[in-house]
């Protein structure tokens, strides 16, 4: 078989036996692997990033793994924005494009200079959806998904335009990412009374270390039949089992550590500092627990902490990065094959537990006894 060959996802998982279970996204027909490869840091010259050559290497293992679901933004990643896209159209031109599902997102601008590169104006959809197809090197795009919320422009205007891609043939379905409890619901609600294509799935910020999506999100997830997708499922390393109680700071290496060198770094979610959370005794009791479980399971620590993920509610495919095809395999063994009991998961629960708000708690508690079953 010589380089160009065009080898079938199919051909792959009768080869040997696929390391992921298969999903519908939502309540489409779209059938993914339960982890999705985040490509955030393909091309990123950095020490948190991947080289081109690494970045190949780790779609070519997602895909004889058997994973069928990839997902990247235009602006991946930050230092030389499209170059993600870039490296998964070089990698799918070898391929059969209609074995993937590939998503990218759109809200950051990608031209500092251009007062309208921003957002979720018509204009700005329009030409990134043409600038992104073009680095992809395909016609389509399986999941087009709003970044972030946009309060500068109508949500009518942003759903009109999105369906109007889909009347084109040029985006198959859509996806909304960092949107709170009431604009996901808008968006929901306008879908339905506009008749128009509606949104399928939500990426969210979710981990043990982080379940405020919990207070409304997955709730709203499975009344509409979302799919909830988390991303930064390990919170940045803290949940790989890398981090000790007796350190005075992360691991060389470490994206926490990355991180600590630059204070503009830990504003992104997904890279939290050492201080924060070493601080902060309940980290330390979370991961006392994380840690007893894998070791009853067998199984590292980011594989439980996966696996617990996969087991929540509307949870259907969790975006995992990786920086080498060591770590995907690794963190791959979460998909299928075991599960955590009842027992685990309710001392995971409790370990993580959020504290308990105002209107939340109130609801909740006057509904006793008043759940139907769906919601139990």
């Amino acid at each position: 078989m010589g380089p160009g060959t065009l080898i079938r996802c199919t051909d792959i998982i009768m080869a040997s036996e696929c390391a992921f279970d298969y999903v519908y996204l939502g309540k489409s027909g779209l059938k993914v692997s339960n982890m999705c490869l985040g490509t955030a840091i393909f091309g990123d010259p950095s020490d948190r990033g991947c080289s081109k050559d690494t970045s190949i290497k780790i779609l070519e293992k997602f895909s004889s793994l058997g994973g069928n679901f990839i997902d990247t933004a235009d602006v991946y990643n930050m230092h030389g924005r499209g170059d993600s896209e870039r490296i998964i159209g070089e990698w799918l031109a070898t391929k059969q494009r209609d074995d993937f599902v590939i998503g990218t997102k759109l809200f950051f601008p990608m031209d500092q200079k251009n007062v309208n590169s921003r957002g979720l104006s018509r204009k700005h959809i329009v030409k990134s959806i043409e600038e992104s197809l073009d680095r992809l090197g395909t016609s389509y795009v399986d999941l087009y998904t709003m970044h972030c919320w946009d309060y500068g422009t109508p949500i009518e205007e942003t759903l009109r335009t999105f369906n109007d891609l889909a009347r084109q043939g040029k985006v198959l379905h859509i996806g909304a990412s960092n949107f709170t409890g009431w604009q996901l619901q808008k968006v929901v609600d306008y879908c339905k009374y506009m008749g128009l294509e509606p949104v399928i799935c939500t990426q969210m910020h979710y981990s043990l270390l982080t379940r405020q999506v919990e207070y409304e999100i997955s709730d709203l997830c499975r009344q509409e039949e979302i799919a909830l997708m988390p991303w930064s499922p390990l919170k940045g390393g803290w949940l790989s089992g890398k981090m000790q109680r007796n350190s005075d700071a992360a691991p060389s290496g470490s994206r926490i550590a990355w991180s600590q060198e630059d204070p503009a770094r830990k504003q992104a979610l997904s890279q939290p500092d050492w201080d924060t959370f070493a601080s902060q005794e309940s980290t330390w009791t979370l991961l006392d627990t994380i840690e007893a479980i894998a070791k009853e399971e067998g199984k590292t620590m980011a594989q439980v902490s996966l696996r617990w993920l996969l087991q929540k509610p509307s949870v259907a495919s969790i975006v995992i990065g990786a920086k080498n095809e060591e770590q995907l395999t690794a963190n791959v063994g979460a998909s299928k094959g075991w599960c955590l009991s009842a027992d685990q998961m309710n001392r995971l629960d409790d370990a993580s537990a959020l504290p308990e708000m105002y209107p939340y708690a109130m609801v909740n508690r006057l509904n006793q006894g008043r759940f139907r079953t769906e919601y139990k």
